[in-house]
């Protein structure tokens, strides 16, 4: 599946004239970029889908300790990407332009942050965490929605709670303030919305709680 270029999310860091199609995500389309357009266009690792595959078919790409098999693997906010033939680490990050980066790390990462979007109880010990990216874990932990989560990403374990309230770190990950990153000074209700008041860079912003995740 094939997107008109024109039409890529503000966060893709490509040109928006050049080819008239690029590739899309195979799915999470409006929070990813798809793994053929990070390494080629972006990271240009690859030179071409064949040269990809070959990698693919290899086994050498991981991403989040998961081994991957799909050239449109979506790549999200905060995703380690592992390339175990060239031993380089890469993790996802948003740059203050708004535009999704790569900053490369010395190793790879067994863990990931994800915020908790919603939750359902499946039984009076257990309850599913929904979160961001389409990531769903069964846990005990008492969370609540808006909350962070660092999880193992070996076992799917939670290693801890960051729960949304004044002086946790955050960064902004949409919106007009996409790319901030600060402590929450206060957290209000305003037209039945929760906002973030986040000390950012000297500058004080306001954020939708929707836009943000916590990171420490």
């Amino acid at each position: 599946m094939h997107l008109k270029r024109n039409k890529i999310e503000n966060f893709w860091p490509i040109p928006r004239k050049g080819t008239k199609f690029v590739a899309v995500p195979s799915h999470n389309k409006s929070e990813a970029i798809p793994l053929i357009v990070v390494m080629r266009d972006i990271l240009k690792l690859v030179r071409n889908a064949k040269e990809l595959k070959r990698i693919i078919h290899e086994k050498h790409i991981l991403i989040n300790n998961k081994l991957i098999h799909d050239i449109n693997y979506p790549i999200c906010f905060f995703d380690v990407i592992n390339l175990q033939h060239i031993n380089r680490n890469f993790k996802a990050i948003i740059s203050k332009n708004k535009k999704m980066d790569f900053e490369e790390i010395a190793h790879k990462e067994n863990t990931k942050i994800l915020k908790v979007i919603g939750k359902k109880i499946i039984d009076s010990d257990h309850i599913q965490l929904n979160l961001i990216h389409g990531w769903n874990i069964i846990s005990k932990e008492k969370v609540k929605t808006g909350d962070s989560i660092v999880i193992n990403t070996e076992d799917k374990k939670i290693l801890k709670v960051i729960p949304l309230e004044k002086d946790k770190k955050a960064v902004v990950i949409k919106g007009k303030h996409a790319g901030s990153h600060g402590k929450i000074e206060e957290i209000i209700e305003r037209g039945g919305k929760k906002i973030a008041k986040i000390s950012s860079e000297g500058k004080k912003i306001n954020v939708w709680v929707k836009n943000i995740i916590l990171t420490e």
